[in-house]
């Protein structure tokens, strides 16, 4: 595990309790091989009321990490819930990884194009940044208007304030979506970890989200990490 803090797992996919019971075993387990400092808690409560739940969980962690599958399942909701209202990052990781082998932050991306969520995941992920051994920046260009007079040097600049040194890319668009473009992206850099923030809004009870934040938490190639 790369973080040393006390961290939390959805387990939503655990059809009964004794299957949950199981799964956290497992992690208390691994857990305490790795001499972490760690908590195991179940609760038990109806489908629905999971979301709510989960994003007060949240709000006290220092990272929330959500698996998510291939076919479209309440766990992407879940992500899109906690990632929304929990004022917390998430790290969403693909239940069934195209990499197999242990999770590592030997290469990150971030997906950076001048906006506030994308400051927000940047200044959440420094931790792990500092640990990659390589940095990739990922500028998507022409698919939409990027309102700045800044460029990417800056966030450059910034990053090596923090001890964190990276290599800019421009990735052009190409009528793909920007969904599409970062998980080509992230498959030619062989990226371990995506940075990228979240976009979309509250309406009402439900969510409104931008198309790549929802390609991405619904069916991630690698695991995201997701800040708003």
């Amino acid at each position: 595990m790369f973080v040393d803090i006390p961290g939390m797992v959805a387990v939503e996919r655990a059809k009964s309790a004794a299957n949950a019971e199981e799964l956290v075993r497992a992690f208390d387990a691994e857990a305490t091989k790795r001499e972490l400092v760690h908590q195991n808690k179940v609760e038990r409560c109806m489908t629905a009321s999971i979301p709510a739940q989960m994003i007060e969980s949240a709000r006290t962690r220092d990272l929330t990490i959500i698996p998510a599958g291939t076919e479209p399942s309440h766990q992407s909701y879940i992500a899109q819930s906690v990632v929304f209202g929990s004022g917390r990052p998430v790290l969403v990781v693909p239940e069934a990884p195209k990499r197999t082998g242990r999770l590592t932050l030997n290469s990150i991306g971030i997906a950076w194009d001048f906006s506030r969520p994308a400051a927000r995941a940047i200044a959440d992920a420094l931790p792990m940044l500092r640990q990659a051994k390589a940095v990739h920046v990922a500028t998507v260009t022409n698919e939409k208007v990027i309102d700045t007079h800044r460029s990417a040097t800056d966030l450059a600049r910034h990053l090596a304030c923090h001890g964190v040194k990276v290599s800019l890319d421009e990735e052009d668009a190409a009528g793909r979506s920007i969904g599409t473009v970062l998980e080509n992206y992230a498959t030619s850099r062989e990226l371990d970890v995506l940075v990228m923030g979240a976009y979309g809004h509250s309406r009402l009870r439900d969510f409104v989200v931008g198309g790549a934040t929802k390609s991405l938490i619904a069916n991630p190639s690698v695991p995201v990490f997701l800040s708003h």
